[in-house]
Order: C-alpha cells, then sequence, then structure tokens
C-alpha cells in the first residue's frame, strides 16, 4: 500500500512510462510493441483506495514494434484503424487494494470505438522525489485481453496449421506518475 502522504492528483510521465503490448507471431515467437501516452492521469487516495481513478488516453498514430511496415499496418483498418480511431482510452470505474502493495483497477477499455471492461493488476513499486525535487509513484502490471472482442479480426492462416498472429495479447505497464502542483 502506498503511503498516506502520497494521496493526491498525479499526471503519468510519458517519457518514463510504458505502455506495452505482447502479441504472438506465427505461434513460434512474441513481438513487443508500445503505444505513446497523450494524456494520462491518477488520483490515488490512500486512505479510500475505492476514491482513487485512472484516466489513460494512448495515441495509436505513435505505435512503435521496431518495425515500420508492422506499425502501418497495425495503423489500418486491419488492426487499430488510426484514420477512425486516433485513440486508445481506459477509464477506470473501480480501484480495489488486494493486499500487500497489490491493486486492483477495473474500468473502461475502448479500442476501434469498442469498450470492454477489463481489470488491471497493478503494483505499487515506489516512491522518489526526484532532481527537480517532484514527488513520483511508480506502478507496474499487466493483463490480457482478446484482439477479437475490439474488433481486429484480421489473421493468415499457416501451411503448418494455427494462425500467423495470436487473439491473446498481453497488455504490460511501467507507470511513473508525478504529483500535480
Amino acid at each position: 500500500m502506498y503511503p498516506s502522504e502520497l494521496s493526491g492528483d498525479y499526471t503519468f510521465d510519458p517519457a518514463h512510462s510504458r505502455f506495452g503490448f505482447v502479441a504472438r507471431h506465427a505461434m513460434v515467437t512474441k513481438v513487443r510493441g508500445s503505444i505513446p501516452v497523450q494524456e494520462a492521469t491518477a488520483r490515488l487516495d490512500a486512505a479510500n483506495p475505492a476514491a482513487s481513478a485512472v484516466r489513460v488516453v494512448l495515441d495509436v498514430a505513435g505505435i512503435q514494434t521496431g518495425n515500420q511496415m508492422r506499425d502501418g499496418h497495425l495503423r489500418t483498418g486491419d488492426f487499430l484503424d488510426a484514420a477512425a480511431h486516433p485513440h486508445i482510452t481506459f477509464e477506470s470505474t473501480s480501484v480495489k487494494h488486494v493486499g500487500g502493495d497489490s491493486f486492483e483497477v477495473t474500468g473502461d477499455l475502448t479500442i476501434r470505438g469498442v469498450t470492454r471492461q477489463i481489470t488491471v493488476p497493478l503494483d505499487y513499486t515506489g516512491t522518489a522525489v526526484d532532481a527537480q525535487g517532484v514527488t513520483r509513484v511508480g506502478f507496474e502490471g499487466g493483463t490480457a485481453i482478446n484482439r477479437k472482442d475490439f474488433g481486429m479480426t484480421y489473421n493468415a492462416a499457416l501451411e503448418t496449421g494455427g494462425v500467423m498472429i495470436s487473439d491473446r495479447i498481453t497488455l504490460e505497464f511501467d507507470i511513473s506518475a508525478v504529483r500535480s502542483a
């Protein structure tokens, strides 16, 4: 559990936070990528974690997997459809302290205009006052979604059986949030 003096409003630091994903490719390896934070805020309430809240907006056009051709394909209508849906959003509906430094954040995840409720297990990783005297708080965690639940059904069959891209996508979160003045 984070200390009570950390209660307050925070803005995620996009240079020190990562919103990543992992998908199986050809059923033999994993492809990792990330989507940059456009805007993300949190309200932490140590005395009453249920009063805490999180809002995240990710910039689909900035998706990066280390391969420009794949990144371009992920921006098309086969996948994220960045032209019609430039953002992925998450808005919490509940925050629950589940013990120790662990929390569950439940909320509405919207991808391609489709909203589904997900629960994200997060662990509090610590607090620091940085060189500029700013209080930072860290959390990390992740969960898995089925991309088909969000309208991403594109795939290709493999000659050896199976498909090119897994339906299961693992979401990974490393968060550094800066206390608002």
